[in-house]
């Protein structure tokens, strides 16, 4: 019998219009926006589905993306199709728990408002970089960057793709390094900070501060960890895991592997973007993966899929 994993992306994927049709068509998804709106004390509609200068700032972004995100879950939901497990990559991580219901909607909305805010202020602008290393082992990469300072592996992507984060000039010096051992590309990243460096460590204790007062719940379905791609059945490891994701690697590769080893061979990407089904197709050629972002496509892939 075939295992259904709702897989969520990070920041980068998002786009104006992100859930407007899903705010129109379900009282759901409409819920998600009206409350999250109210309880971070801004206009998630106006963010989300107006062109405007703040969507791509990291402190608006991720508040956006999760609430577009779980707004259009819970319509799916809705349609009749559920999961059997759940996974994000870095961002996405919280709609993940979320939607496997470790943390309500609105807790999860108020935390990574937070935690955009504590991420855009933890490095001084301009200190810190990113790079995408495009064709080159893993293994590789970790050999170049061992013993080096202020560099390290931020995403572990998919095969053939791996991001480093770190000290800007640390960054740039290991990325020539990383062209003379055979690295096909090295691409900087227009973002605004050295995410999952150990540059974050900041934002993570500030963090870690607003969990103090979060309520996590029992989880219903499992899901995988970007830290250790572990799954995950037990609320209490949460905070302590999200914590350590924001100056930690992300192990997207190996958290897909390892849901594909608990069985799951239906992916499903619910968001902005196909970012996470062009990983996938990357990391596993044989699991069938669909995306959901707009109205239509719910339709369509929860015709094909509904589990109930």
């Amino acid at each position: 019998m075939s295992k259904i994993a709702f897989i969520y992306p990070g920041q980068g994927a998002q786009v104006p219009g992100m859930g407007q049709d899903f705010y129109e068509k379900s009282s759901l998804s409409r819920a998600v926006f009206d409350q999250g709106s109210e309880a971070v004390n801004l206009d998630l509609k106006k963010l989300c589905f107006e062109k405007n200068d703040f969507l791509d700032k990291t402190e608006y972004t991720q508040v956006a993306m999760v609430t577009a995100c779980l707004a259009m879950t819970r319509a799916v939901e809705a349609m009749g199709l559920h999961a059997d497990m759940t996974a994000g990559l870095s961002l996405g991580e919280y709609c993940a728990i979320a939607a496997a219901e470790g943390m309500c909607d609105l807790e999860a909305i108020r935390t990574v408002r937070s935690r955009g805010i504590f991420m855009e202020h933890a490095a001084p602008e301009g200190t810190g970089a990113m790079s995408a290393v495009l064709g080159l082992d893993g293994d590789v990469i970790e050999k170049v960057l061992e013993g080096r300072s202020g560099v390290s592996v931020a995403n572990y992507n998919c095969p053939g793709q791996i991001v480093i984060t770190g000290e800007k000039a640390a960054v740039e010096e290991a990325g020539a390094a990383l062209k003379e051992a055979g690295a096909r590309r090295v691409l900087p990243l227009k973002v605004s900070g050295p995410f999952h460096s150990p540059m974050m460590k900041p934002a993570g204790e500030e963090l870690a501060k607003v969990f103090a007062s979060v309520s996590m719940n029992p989880l219903k379905i499992p899901y995988v960890a970007n830290i250790n791609a572990e799954v995950v059945t037990d609320c209490s490891q949460i905070e302590n895991l999200l914590v350590q994701q924001v100056s930690g690697s992300v192990r997207w590769q190996q958290s897909v592997e390892t849901m594909i080893r608990e069985g799951v061979d239906i992916f499903v990407e619910i968001g902005p973007g196909k970012t996470l089904t062009g990983f996938l197709r990357k990391i596993n050629k044989n699991v069938k993966s669909y995306h959901i972002g707009t109205w239509e496509e719910a339709l369509a892939v929860c015709e094909e899929l509904k589990t109930e």
